[in-house]
């Protein structure tokens, strides 16, 4: 796996009011992996994750993307090299899957007009192909299941052509089969088009079969960081979750056992 360091995140600190919720903060994320930031609820995951997608900008500190401080970098710009799936998404009711993926070609657009169309058609039909929504693709949205909507929000974050993909929570709300389709989907991107991934995830045990880095939070500050099978231990989780929890090895990576 690539040892370069796509993001590298130095003494950030964020609050809210009063409230510091992200203390002092480094980090950095690998290019080339998955690397899923773990933690009890109110860890500031969410927060961290919002600070390094540009939605917040820090008290102080630094998010550098490739060496460059995210905080001025223009948000077009920053589009064209980080796609975003946000936990809660809306569409018109009215707009079909090919439309809203279409829409992940704006930042590449100039005043609504587009520089190379043949291109743009390139880029949706493979975001439609790659998450098997081409057949669904004159649907309405709102028609859709909960399990198509988010392979559909994914597939306009993939139209937008770049290799850094964040998500945050995005099995949230989904039955198993449809979490473990969105999971395989984010693995088949990762190894098979080389494609960075940052996500948000409750699930631990999710977290550590599909993750390459582990990254576990608590009250504002990193834990641990590294490969599930090197840092995942039950004195961790009663660390960061307050569980004492037993754990097993399954093909090779730690198993949580959940009761």
């Amino acid at each position: 796996m690539p040892e370069n360091e796509v993001f590298k995140i130095k003494n950030l600190h964020f609050a809210y009011g009063k409230h510091e919720v992200i203390k002092g903060l480094d980090l950095g994320i690998k290019e080339g992996a998955v690397t899923t930031l773990i933690g009890a609820n109110g860890c500031g995951k969410t927060t961290l994750f919002n600070l390094i997608t540009k939605n917040l900008k820090p008290d102080s500190g630094e998010v550098l993307l490739n060496g460059e401080d995210v905080s001025r970098t223009k948000l077009k710009d920053f589009a064209k090299k980080v796609a975003i799936v946000h936990q809660y998404n809306t569409a018109p009711p009215d707009l079909t899957v090919e439309k809203l993926v279409e829409y992940g070609r704006s930042p590449y657009h100039t005043m609504g007009l587009s520089p190379d169309p043949a291109e743009d058609e390139e880029k949706v039909k493979f975001a439609l192909q790659i998450t098997d929504t081409e057949k669904i693709k004159d649907k309405p949205v709102s028609e859709l299941s909960g399990g198509q909507k988010q392979r559909v929000w994914i597939a306009m974050a993939l139209a937008q052509d770049t290799k850094i993909l964040f998500l945050d929570e995005p099995t949230t709300y989904l039955d198993v089969r449809y979490q473990l389709d969105i999971l395989r989907l984010v693995r088949k991107l990762n190894r098979e088009f080389g494609i960075t991934v940052i996500m948000v995830l409750h699930d631990i045990n999710q977290s550590l079969y599909y993750s390459d880095e582990i990254v576990a939070m608590k009250e504002g500050k990193i834990i641990t960081h590294g490969k599930p099978e090197e840092v995942i231990s039950s004195e961790l989780v009663k660390q960061v979750y307050g569980v004492d929890l037993k754990i097993q090895q399954v093909d090779g990576k730690p198993f949580v056992i959940p009761v």
